[in-house]
């Protein structure tokens, strides 16, 4: 038994590990590269395996960066099950759509710019059919889905239905708990339940995102939030929000909502600008089950999913064109929450030469997005293939993040029982190594960075490079 480290080893993007064990092949997520253009063209790439070997896959939540690569996987001759939360495959119906029409439009875009042949990566119908391969299950839920090998999902308060994967996987008298930790959320973050404890496990799979930082405490955040929007109201702009429609937005919805009047937020007009975070947003709602107490509360006290009436919920094309002709007093939460692409970029265009304005950046911006660029300080920046000065006011938060910083995961690991083999996985170069020695002082352990390629032997903790085979 062993698991080959494959996609997010070099990045923070591609989520991808290949475990074998018992004569069977079985993926954890696959998801897309995100970034750069040349990053992101390595999701043509072929897989180090043939899809159709794999036997099952066991998708940890719906972001893109972890699902986005399945649709390509069932082209390419996959037919097993892809197991996940019953959640995930609501929130990948629209996610998977929306990936497949961005493709479209970029394989179009390519045409008429040199390359005629070019293709999308996956149709609509492709991803759709991809979804119709999900299984469900719910948190706590033992599922044996091959001889030997049985899976648990566990609340990862990452997302809606994010989990960490708990596998047991038993070769002759031998078992072993490995434990993947998908992407952690933060500890007493809104709306969702914070991740639970990983219990008995022999090796931990941990995502290092923000290995090497901590976020500012959630009240700072929350107390920024209202400077900001008191100081745009005196400057007499907009506010834009770059927000991942899964997630962040729904966030940003609840805060606006628990601070309606502490904000003064009736002198704004307020706009969900994304058809697919409005399509979350109704999911959301409709799983109450799945939220904390206190946003249980909080939504006991509403009629309507819409928590106030000047919010706007613009799913049409021509009503998000029509808020570009508000100078002022205009709150745009759009996507795309890296700014890569979405309705984010018109909004952008119109006012990010305005220093009245403010944008918001309130999550991780991977190398090669604009988003990146904005938080690095650049001047000037491309969009469209025009160059536009930077003279809004830019502002990074990171106490709303749907990731958990360094303490968070730190946290998480210390529920741990026993001493399993700790990987670090998903997160930049410098992020990881950092993390990997802050974990040796902090806990004294000795976590393992592992290369593509590399393998990890489960029965002996033996990690071989990639190339070496064991005699």
């Amino acid at each position: 038994m062993e698991i080959e480290f494959y996609g997010a080893t070099r990045r923070v993007t591609g989520s991808c590990h290949v475990l074998r064990a018992n004569g069977f092949t079985v993926l954890l997520d696959c998801g897309l590269v995100q970034g750069s253009r040349d990053d992101e063209a390595l999701n043509r790439e072929p897989f180090p395996f043939d899809p159709a070997t794999i036997d099952a896959v066991v998708l940890s939540h719906g972001h893109i960066d972890h699902s986005g690569r399945l649709p390509h996987l069932v082209n390419l001759g996959f037919r097993g099950k892809i197991h996940t939360h019953h959640a995930t495959i609501e929130l990948c119906r629209i996610l998977l759509k929306d990936s497949a029409m961005l493709a479209g439009h970029d394989a179009l875009y390519r045409q008429r710019h040199g390359e005629p042949d070019a293709e999308p990566l996956y149709t609509v119908e492709e991803a759709m059919r991809c979804v119709r391969q999900m299984k469900g299950l719910k948190y706590g839920e033992r599922l044996e889905f091959l001889p030997g090998i049985a899976v648990t999902l566990c609340d990862a308060g990452h997302i809606l239905g994010s989990a960490f994967v708990k596998l047991e996987i038993t070769e002759g008298d031998l078992t072993r708990t490995l434990v993947f930790s998908g992407d952690l959320g933060q500890y007493d973050s809104p709306i969702l339940n914070d991740p639970e404890a990983i219990g008995k496990a022999d090796v931990v799979l941990v995502e290092s995102t923000y290995g090497d930082r901590l976020h500012k405490d959630f009240d700072s955040t929350v107390a920024e939030i209202g400077e900001i929007i008191e100081t745009s109201c005196r400057d007499c702009g907009n506010i834009l929000f770059p927000a991942f429609s899964i997630g962040r937005s729904q966030e940003l919805l609840y805060l606006f909502g628990e601070h309606f009047e502490e904000w003064e937020l009736d002198k704004w007009q307020v706009f969900l600008d994304s058809p697919m975070a409005i399509e979350a947003s109704r999911i959301y709602w409709h799983h109450e089950e799945l939220w904390d107490e206190e946003a249980r509360l909080f939504r006991h006290g509403l009629r309507r999913m819409t928590p106030f009436s000047n919010l706007h919920l613009t799913g049409r094309v021509e009503e998000s064109i029509k808020i570009n002709d508000m100078k002022e007093g205009a709150i745009i939460i759009a996507g795309s929450g890296m700014c890569n692409g979405g309705r984010i970029i018109h909004h952008l265009k119109h006012n990010i030469e305005r220093p009245e304005c403010h944008i918001i950046i309130s999550g991780f911006q991977a190398e090669g997005t604009l988003g990146r660029e904005l938080v690095e300080g650049r001047k000037e920046v491309w969009m469209h293939k025009r160059k536009y000065r930077v003279r809004a006011k830019l502002h990074t938060i990171g106490g709303l993040s749907a990731h958990g910083d360094r303490a968070d995961l730190l946290r998480w690991l210390k529920s741990r029982e026993g001493s399993p083999q700790v990987m670090i996985v998903h997160g930049e170069a410098e992020a990881k190594e950092s993390f990997k020695w802050f974990l040796h002082n902090e806990i004294s352990i000795d976590p393992l960075i592992p290369q593509p390629g590399d393998r990890l032997d489960l029965a002996t903790n033996e990690l071989r490079p990639a190339g070496k085979v064991s005699e």
